[in-house]
């Protein structure tokens, strides 16, 4: 595992083995910032992410390594919130993070009073967590930590769908890649800008 881009480049990222884990694999990382990028490489220039689920860190450090202003990292699992701050050390990453070891409905909260304002969210909770994902975006939908033109990507089992439609949340792009897949969801006043 490595990171795919930007300042990091080509730099490895760390795993543990049996933890409930499965860290966004590269190609599919890959995939994901390619269609954020889509053809402007500055296009995550000082942005704000939430990497909820956070496992390794990969996807958020990617959005460091390509520009991201600051990045939220929330996991529940002492052991993958501290995997994370070694990624993020071995990266010499010394600002721009915070490291949320609380459980995602609580960090949602907690964000939501500092008031932290995203323009992306990334949520890739263990695949067998199906309630997760409805859940964590039903949250997403009501809380007031999205910006207008925020997007929210949900990375789960290409056989599982998390859902269409959360309250202004809607997806507006499926991705599939291997086993994976990816659902864009951004609010109903901007999915026709």
């Amino acid at each position: 595992m490595r990171v795919i881009a930007g300042q990091y480049r080509s730099r490895p990222l760390r795993s543990l083995r049996g933890l409930d884990l499965r860290p966004t694999a590269d190609r599919l990382r890959e995939t994901l910032f390619n269609v954020l990028t889509a053809g402007n490489p500055s296009a995550l220039e000082g942005t704000v992410w939430l990497d909820l689920y956070a496992g390794t860190g990969a996807v958020g450090i990617e959005a460091l390594s390509r520009g991201a202003k600051t990045v939220y990292f929330v996991e529940s699992a002492a052991s993958a919130a501290e995997l994370v701050q070694q990624n993020l050390q071995s990266l010499k990453v010394a600002s721009g993070f915070t490291i949320l070891k609380q459980d995602v409905s609580r960090a949602l909260r907690d964000l939501a009073v500092k008031p932290v304002r995203a323009d992306f969210v990334f949520l890739d909770p263990p695949y067998r967590l199906e309630g997760e994902y409805e859940k964590t975006l039903q949250a997403l939908s009501e809380s007031a930590l999205l910006n207008p033109n925020a997007l929210v990507i949900a990375e789960h089992h290409k056989k599982f769908d998390p859902g269409k439609e959360f309250a202004e949340l809607r997806r507006y792009r499926k991705l599939e890649q291997g086993d994976a897949a990816l659902s864009f969801y951004k609010t109903g006043d901007t999915l026709h800008q």
